[in-house]
């Protein structure tokens, strides 16, 4: 699985990893520090990535199998 966070949609909700800190985390500006970004998912870690991904106002990141 991967994880893909559209820079254009992302707008530092930070909502993803407020839910889900073990997977996503802040870069220095307060956005998803995948933006732009497509990332492997760890195994173990699916679950949080979903999560982090469902909570995002702007749909910026797509869970891809």
């Amino acid at each position: 699985m991967k994880a893909q966070v559209d820079a254009d949609r992302c707008s530092g909700h930070g909502r993803c990893f407020d839910v889900a800190l073990e997977f996503y985390e802040p870069d220095d500006e307060g956005y998803n520090a995948f933006r732009g970004q497509t990332v492997d998912i760890p195994p173990g870690m699916e679950d949080a990535a979903t999560a982090g991904s469902r909570h995002c106002p702007e749909a910026a990141i797509a869970i891809l199998d």
